[in-house]
């Protein structure tokens, strides 16, 4: 499971008590089952610091994965982001949050093939590319 692209860290949802909830939750259905479970924690924030110690917090937490929002995020923040993950030991997820503004229209914009390109470039491990309807 992940988090949803647009969950960083409003009122009623703050990330660290998410954080805290989702890992709970998941070494609970870890132990009830005794199957590996997983969950992508969204990183995305409006700093690169803010999002490194996200991700801090997700690897204390034993979560091994972290989601970012590369195009929201920007280039910069995702290379930042993924050089932590890959000094820590952690996998990044990518989302393409917002990709339908750039790569959607004919006549202009930029290719999501190219996108992608460009996010391996900057670090990322895998991406989310959705689904063939949208």
């Amino acid at each position: 499971t992940k988090d949803d692209e647009n969950v960083n860290s409003q009122p009623f949802m703050r990330w660290r008590d998410r954080f805290l909830f989702v890992a709970e939750a998941t070494y609970k259905a870890q132990a009830e089952t005794g199957e590996i479970k997983g969950h992508y924690l969204n990183a995305t924030a409006a700093t690169c610091e803010e999002m490194l110690k996200r991700a801090q917090c997700a690897k204390e937490l034993g979560i091994p994965i972290v989601m970012h929002d590369y195009l929201t995020g920007g280039f910069t923040a995702n290379t930042s982001l993924a050089t932590y993950c890959r000094d820590n030991g952690l996998l990044l997820h990518i989302h393409r949050a917002m990709h339908a503004v750039i790569d959607r229209q004919r006549n202009h914009g930029i290719h999501f093939r190219v996108l992608a390109k460009a996010l391996r470039m900057s670090g990322g491990d895998h991406l989310h590319s959705g689904t063939v309807v949208g």
